[in-house]
């Protein structure tokens, strides 16, 4: 029986004003009612823009050259208006901050179905309200939200309506773990129990594995392919060649058997390995593997900054002021690579503004460098810490790559501003996008050119939010290889992170902020082997460490190279 296509697409191709090439070339697609689609891609492989087709705003709102057919439930887009076609598809941006149109998060979930005319909408606003966990906030300013909280927000406003087609651009940036699952069971709820067709675009690839039925390879400008999730993810080439991770369930297992089934998920990888594989002891001491806690009070590091006491909190309109840091004690020392880490909300941001000067506390102190933040002002204190935000189109304020690079030296007056920018764009391999504006670059190259701005201003603290979120394989990695490379400019980096990846790769201290007050001070490992601690902080260990967990070895492995060190692929025919 031929089912009825939500989406079908015939001959598209879109270029943008100005552009010298097509975003889109030749793509043909057709999507099921009913698919829950994820669609892959390298940053700049034209996901965002195919998605955007989907419900007018391109070329209704995305003006330029236009060709070709999209039709959804059989309306052609190009004759129907954005308005029109809302009802029918729901929309959650990657600039999901813009999305939010109302003062109070309940009022913001309202806005779409009351638009619609819902006479359930008390009802439909209260269900996605508890679905996110989001009644706590319900009646706090939008404004006054971390930025996962408001990407919750715009996808409870989302889901209230609950639109024939959901299309999410990114549905879990800047969202903690544990709430990531949260949104990927809604949507797999609405899909499953409402027949909503549901497509996410989406760079973790875990969560493709256990929630889409189908993907979409996305590969400059066309549909490299469209493939139920398990054959997908079984061509690890193509993933690989576009910069997308197979699943790290999935390499493990066909790093110890080519030929083996792709498991999906965590629990389908220890059934597996626990019938074809056994764990080898370990090579060395326990001791040697387990990174020694950056923290250890007997290593002997100069302090770079050191907070004391600090309380913050944020005024409200009405009512009384709301406390987001709550006495936290806190030394950065030289050569860490500190992940600052906890649940939306947790306070992350704000301990990162405090750092740089952008905010005083209200209680306590904070010395940079040297330099009470009391004292000094933004502007001077720049001389001593960066601060590169969550979004990294605020930090572009010239027409240019270069521009932005040079505006920190060239405006201190430094008398090797140009080369040291020269310098800097050859390090991040900018040169080709150097006379390129910021704003229209890809998220991976956006953040790529934050850090270049952030190494012109030589620091002695480098501040990063959510340094890799949205980014493809091949820009995730490149973030992580400069930071780690950072460490022959910058005497210490902190990352307010929800990658629990980059939290096992880069970082050698984490430090666990609950409710506005530090929770623990330790290292990765240790981290990962405190099951109660995760769940308070809301977060979920890597892939890898789980399987680890599950396979009891010992100490618990951080990368898919130490797990695979422990395992050995049992002969043809040996019993388990």
């Amino acid at each position: 029986m031929v089912t009825a296509a939500a989406i079908e697409v015939a001959g598209l191709a879109f270029r943008y004003p100005g552009a010298d090439d097509e975003s889109l070339r030749g793509v043909d697609l057709r999507i099921e009612a009913g698919d829950f689609v994820a669609v892959v891609g390298g940053n700049g492989s034209g996901k965002s823009t195919l998605c955007k087709t989907f419900n007018g705003l391109v070329p209704h709102f995305w003006d330029g050259d236009f060709a070709g057919e999209v039709r959804v439930f059989g309306e052609d887009t190009l004759e129907s208006s954005v308005s029109a076609l809302g009802r029918d598809v729901g929309y959650v941006a990657q600039d999901f901050g813009n999305q939010l149109v109302r003062p109070t998060v309940r009022e913001d979930v309202a806005f779409a179905p009351i638009n619609f005319g819902l006479e359930d909408w008390p009802a439909r606003t209260e269900a996605a309200l508890e679905a996110l966990d989001l009644g706590p906030i319900a009646d706090r300013f939008t404004w006054q939200l971390s930025g996962g909280q408001q990407h919750l927000t715009a996808i409870a406003g989302a889901i209230a309506v609950a639109p024939r087609v959901l299309i999410v651009d990114e549905p879990v940036a800047e969202v903690d773990p544990e709430r990531a699952d949260d949104v990927y069971r809604h949507l797999e709820r609405l899909n499953r129990e409402h027949g909503i067709t549901i497509v996410v675009i989406e760079h973790h690839a875990e969560f493709v594995a256990r929630y889409a039925r189908s993907v979409v390879l996305m590969e400059d400008g066309r549909v490299r392919w469209h493939l139920p999730v398990r054959e997908a993810l079984g061509r690890a080439r193509d993933l690989e060649a576009a910069h997308i991770p197979v699943p790290p369930v999935a390499a493990l297992v066909r790093a110890l058997d080519p030929d083996a089934p792709v498991p999906l998920t965590v629990e389908e990888t220890l059934a597996w390995v626990g019938a074809n594989a056994e764990v080898a002891p370990a090579a060395g001491t326990e001791a040697a593997s387990v990174p020694e806690s950056a923290s250890d009070p007997a290593v002997e590091r100069a302090v770079v900054a050191s907070v004391r006491g600090a309380r913050h909190s944020y005024r409200t309109v009405v009512g009384p002021r709301v406390p987001v840091l709550d006495g936290v004690d806190l030394d950065l020392r030289d050569g860490e690579r500190v992940a600052l880490v906890g649940g939306n909300g947790a306070g992350k941001s704000t301990l990162l503004s405090l750092l740089s000067g952008l905010l005083v506390p209200q209680a306590g102190t904070v010395v940079v460098d040297g330099v009470d933040t009391r004292a000094s002002t933004p502007a001077a204190l720049a001389d001593h810490v960066a601060l590169l935000g969550q979004r990294p189109g605020e930090m572009f304020l010239t027409d240019s790559v270069r521009g932005d690079v040079a505006m920190f030296p060239a405006g201190r007056g430094a008398p090797d501003a140009d080369d040291l920018v020269d310098e800097v764009l050859d390090r991040f391999a900018l040169r080709p996008f150097a006379d390129r504006d910021g704003r229209l670059l890809s998220g991976g190259q956006q953040r790529r050119v934050t850090l270049a701005i952030g190494l012109a201003m030589r620091p002695k603290l480098l501040l990063l939010d959510e340094p890799t979120s949205s980014l493809d394989l091949r820009s995730r990695d490149d973030v992580v290889a400069l930071l780690a490379a950072l460490a022959d400019r910058i005497r210490c980096v902190a990352v307010a992170t929800h990658d629990m990846h980059l939290v096992a790769e880069w970082a050698d201290r984490v430090v666990v902020l609950e409710a506005g007050r530090v929770a623990a001070d330790l290292a990765p490992a240790e981290l990962f082997d405190d099951p109660e601690l995760l769940r308070r902080a809301r977060l979920v260990p890597p892939q890898i460490t789980e399987v680890g967990r599950g396979l009891g070895v010992r100490p618990l492995p951080l990368s898919l190279d130490e797990l695979l060190e422990r395992l050995v692929l049992r002969p043809v025919g040996a019993v388990a």
